[in-house]
């Protein structure tokens, strides 16, 4: 049951005909640490998604990529930056207590707040550059970039983020770059509802890996949902009358990007992937590899290199690989699938192939 209301509620058992921004928001942000990972993410939910219905959403600032779950990179709508950036807030002071704060001692953090918007104000700045024009305020200091990106909300601006740009990350406070005041960080109770509409059934612990947040049982004692057992024993609550569809569900073949967040989501991830496969997709670095989806599990790996030379010609090749051997069915189905994706994120090659590995 888990697997297949997790796969429906990620829009994975079909693809949704919604808008690119409709998509963003029902799946609360899209973990956007690499940052062309979400166009991915959009075309394997998405029917007929292309590559400027995102790059429109962030270069005319209704979607931004800006640190809240987990004090991860996310794609959200302007919206979801404005409402959830300030529910984070903890999370962050956390992460800033607890890995500076011994270069931190002593330093005014609302000063170095108010300076670090101001010189934002004026251009967008790279963290390094941030660094130092700080480090003309507060010799011998470290870390006040990272300081600046706990307190204040900072938005990485385009053209990072944009396909077929590449550009370094630099970052303006959220409200200069929408215009718009932030809420007033009183959405969490809206945040576990619509973690559930996108990940449920889940337990609290699921929603506090999820969030990076804790103490949110409390939260959830003043939320009308329904409450569940699974075969742990483990509770889990969901939305009344949220839809659980049967473990027979078909679930096509699918390719996830990297940093995907339906396998970031839950302290159990045994409902999208078995654990011998775990080391395989996190790596020891922090990266979560891009991965196949078969009948709903993780399956293998996926990778899309270019080969060649302008004078040879150039090949993108999709390799495939699989954690087991497939089957025929199986590996028509991901062929199938590959070749749509060959044409989305790498239709300017002269030449595509896919070649399954092991």
């Amino acid at each position: 049951m888990l697997n297949r209301a997790l796969l429906d509620r990620q829009m994975l058992l079909r693809r949704h005909d919604v808008k690119a921004l409709a998509a963003i928001e029902h799946l609360v942000g899209m973990q956007s640490q690499a940052p062309l990972s979400a166009y991915v993410g959009l075309w394997t939910r998405l029917p007929d998604f292309r590559h400027e219905d995102l790059a429109g959403l962030l270069t005319d600032r209704t979607a931004v990529r800006i640190a809240l779950m987990r004090g991860t990179i996310h794609l959200v709508s302007a919206d979801d930056c404005l409402a959830l950036r300030p529910v984070v807030q903890p999370l962050l002071d956390r992460v800033l207590r607890t890995s500076y704060g011994r270069w931190l001692d002593g330093v005014d953090l609302g000063e170095v707040a108010s300076v670090a918007r101001a010189l934002m104000d004026e251009r967008p700045l790279s963290f390094a550059e941030l660094e130092e024009l700080l480090a003309e305020r507060w010799p011998g200091r470290e870390a006040l970039a990272q300081a600046v990106r706990a307190v204040v909300p900072l938005v990485q601006v385009p053209p990072r983020g944009v396909w077929g740009a590449s550009a370094q990350a630099r970052h303006v406070p959220a409200e200069s770059w929408l215009g718009r005041p932030l809420g007033d960080g009183s959405a969490a109770g809206d945040m576990v509802l619509r973690y559930l509409r996108a990940f449920g059934p889940a337990s609290v612990k699921d929603m506090q890996i999820w969030s990076g947040l804790t103490g949110l049982r409390a939260v959830v004692r003043n939320l009308d949902l329904v409450a569940y057992r699974d075969e742990n024993g483990v509770e889990l609550f969901d939305l009344p009358g949220a839809p659980l569809p049967g473990p027979d569900a078909e679930a096509p073949a699918r390719f996830l990007p990297e940093f995907d967040n339906l396998l970031l989501s839950h302290a159990d991830r045994t409902r999208v992937m078995a654990e011998q496969h775990r080391t395989r997709v996190f790596t020891v670095n922090g990266i979560i590899r891009a991965t196949i989806l078969v009948d709903g599990f993780v399956a293998g790996l996926w990778r899309i290199e270019r080969r060649g030379t302008q004078r040879t010609g150039e090949t993108a090749v999709l390799e495939i690989e699989p954690f087991e051997p497939l089957g025929a069915a199986t590996r028509d189905a991901l062929a199938a699938e590959g070749e749509r994706l060959l044409e989305f994120a790498a239709g300017d090659a002269p030449a595509r192939d896919i070649r399954f590995l092991g």
